[in-house]
């Protein structure tokens, strides 16, 4: 059975004025995925006005706490000792979110808790992306 963690999380856009504006975010985490994590982000923070989710690996969540880390399309860095920010590039353009280090870090510990670093099962995991790639079919 699939462990499934969500955790809303406050957090603000950093505009090109330097500008915080406030946004909500769910954090999400399944045992069926146990190598990423999702950040959704409501319609009214979106360009396209619908709801937007980004994925990335839980390994760059982790690193990204401490020091800058990422790439592509997702860098995560620490800004100062009560901030991180995660950066998104999309080809619409780029985006800047703040959270609160300490629920990023809450989150982390109960995807831990459910799937211990080191201990996900990369074969089901494997399985279960390559099913969903080709539908089932």
């Amino acid at each position: 059975m699939d462990i499934t963690i969500e955790q809303p999380a406050r957090a603000r856009l950093i505009t090109s004025e330097s500008q915080e504006l406030p946004v909500s975010a769910t954090l999400r985490y399944t045992s069926g995925d146990p190598f990423a994590v999702h950040i959704g982000f409501p319609p009214e923070v979106s360009l396209s006005g619908t709801d937007v989710t980004w994925t990335f690996s839980r390994e760059l969540l982790k690193e990204g706490l401490a020091a800058p880390a990422g790439h592509g399309d997702v860098h995560i860095w620490p800004c100062g000792r009560a901030h991180t920010v995660v950066e998104f590039h999309a080809p619409e353009g780029l985006a800047l979110i703040q959270f609160d280090t300490y629920a990023l870090r809450r989150f982390l510990r109960r995807t831990f808790a459910a799937v211990a670093l080191g201990k996900e099962n990369i074969d089901l995991a494997v399985d279960r992306g390559l099913a969903s790639l080709v539908g089932g079919a």
